[in-house]
């Protein structure tokens, strides 16, 4: 059980706690360089400085997603990353060669995610033509009728002389060129090419012909780097969001399009992001990188409420059932403190993580019991504010696609300026010199965490309708430059740790009058 302590200052929050907990200092976020989407090449040339490191940096300097054509009807698009191929597991640069294939753990992890998606229906799959691509689009596709269409544009990105290198054989044969593409990809130079600005490119070439097609959910299997700016071009993101939003082996990433009533360019949310065969907590490098600070996002269970009360009132059985499947999937990190909004759903989500985190270190007769400590931030409390809003429900129960898109612009506000404060005193937390390998794990309704995001993607308000979570979901932010630099985002709104109560990727998204 959670007690109120004594509160604690650490600027305007307050903290209710178990333990004694020191004051939290707020910290200033980083300065950022942002491009939009539309920016030609000749002034992202310009605008280049070889002597920073641009593509850790990131500006909310575009207030809107990216445009398309008018939609008729919504469309729901599926983007897949290839199953590990014999150069990921040699470590070799790929490119857009076409000489690996798929490994046995590639070929296993294509018939998990053609498990994984087996009742979605789909009503067409694209699919890069590039041999590891096209075997992971077949595992997946299998029986379905419809043709498989191959588009030469859906390739990797062109690394030209780099393709078929070694990372010590790239360091070694290029050098300054090579740390470069390491530390600076959108500025990255190779044979008179800039491959991260051509591939942003190639994806905005490939979204006007997979939005053209007549086609309510589409399947695209492809690779890393073209998915990741498959995902960024969608939502309007320049080339310094390369490496920041993660496609992992046979990750899945979820977009929707929907009609706006006036015409103009499509509503456009990412639903999730990067849902891989396995748990997106175990081990693994981001963007290449080991990361030891770490912040996890989990979206409280269902609740019985059907209104803006939905945080305020315990789970009902699925949201108990959601908050232990959430709980098990974190036993694979060492979770020290988990801090959450003072509500009763976010504090009995807590409450599961914690108690299963110290029954898994105490199963021996000798063990000695780990106490996780529980901490309240009501900067995560975003209770007050949808209570005044006249949206029917914002239950996370009912929560569809791009439901945000029709909130009040002044709650908005008020929702966005609290969890700025909130992210601010999460970093603060992250930076706590004491823990090397640090991990805050952090409980909150929906709309708090994808507030939580946006801030860490150092965007505007006007994002925040971009972004879908679920009940039970967990979204995982890395951080291998420290709490000072910029995010790598493992995954976004993740579910498949709730096994048969997780929603199906490919539910139909919701109709023009919902919006």
């Amino acid at each position: 059980m959670l007690s109120a302590g004594a509160p604690l200052a650490g600027g305007n929050n307050l903290f209710l706690h178990r333990n004694n907990f020191q004051s939290f200092k707020p910290i200033a976020t980083t300065s950022f360089t942002f491009r939009s989407i539309s920016s030609t090449l000749k002034e992202l040339d310009t605008s280049s400085s070889p002597a920073t490191n641009d593509d850790r940096k990131l500006s909310p300097t575009v207030t809107g997603t990216a445009s398309f054509p008018p939609l008729k009807v919504a469309k729901r698009v599926v983007l897949v990353r290839h199953g590990q191929s014999t150069w990921n597991a040699e470590g070799r640069i790929q490119g857009s060669s076409d000489f690996s294939v798929l490994t046995q753990k590639g070929e296993a992890q294509a018939e998990t995610s053609r498990q994984m998606l087996i009742d979605d229906s789909f009503d067409i799959c694209f699919s890069s033509p590039l041999k590891r691509s096209k075997r992971t689009a077949d595992v997946i596709w299998d029986s379905r009728k419809a043709e498989i269409l191959t588009d030469y544009d859906l390739r990797e990105i062109d690394l030209y002389s780099f393709q078929g290198l070694l990372k010590h054989e790239g360091i070694e044969k290029y050098g300054p060129a090579f740390r470069q593409w390491q530390k600076d990809a959108p500025n990255f130079n190779i044979d008179g090419h800039y491959p991260v600005r051509e591939l942003w490119d190639r994806a905005s070439s490939c979204w006007k012909k997979i939005l053209a097609h007549d086609s309510g959910s589409v399947l695209v299997v492809a690779h890393n780097a073209v998915n990741q700016a498959l995902v960024a071009t969608a939502m309007g993101f320049g080339t310094e969001y390369f490496r920041v939003l993660l496609q992992s082996n046979c990750g899945v990433s979820v977009l929707d399009f929907v009609p706006r009533p006036d015409g103009g360019s499509p509503y456009i949310c990412l639903n999730r992001l990067n849902q891989t065969p396995s748990s997106p907590i175990g081990g693994g490098s981001s963007a290449g990188r080991k990361a030891s600070k770490r912040i996890v996002l989990v979206c409280h269970g269902l609740t019985e409420a059907s209104n803006a009360d939905a945080g305020d009132t315990s789970m009902n059985m699925l949201g108990t059932i959601q908050s232990q499947k959430t709980a098990e999937v974190l036993l694979d990190l060492n979770v020290k403190s988990i801090i959450s909004s003072p509500r009763i759903a976010p504090t009995e989500t807590a409450n599961a993580i914690a108690r299963v985190q110290e029954a898994a270190d105490c199963l021996g007769a000798d063990c000695v019991p780990r106490y996780v400590e529980t901490k309240q931030l009501k900067d995560l409390d975003v209770h007050d504010i949808l209570n005044r809003s006249k949206k029917e429900s914002v239950n996370a129960s009912s929560l569809q696609s791009g439901w945000v898109n029709g909130f009040e612009d002044e709650l908005l506000t008020e929702i966005w300026d609290r969890s700025g404060a909130a992210w601010k005193s999460l970093l603060d937390e992250l930076s706590n010199e004491s823990e090397p390998d640090n991990i805050v794990v952090t409980v909150g309704h929906p709309i708090i965490n994808i507030g939580l995001l946006t801030h860490c993607l150092n965007l505007t308000k006007d994002w925040i309708g971009s972004f879908h979570l679920d009940a039970g979901s967990i979204t995982v932010i890395d951080f291998p430059d420290g709490p000072f630099g910029r995010g790598v985002v493992r995954c976004i709104n993740y579910s498949a740790h709730l096994g048969r109560w997780s929603i199906p990727i490919t539910r139909p998204t919701q109709s023009d009058e919902e919006f």
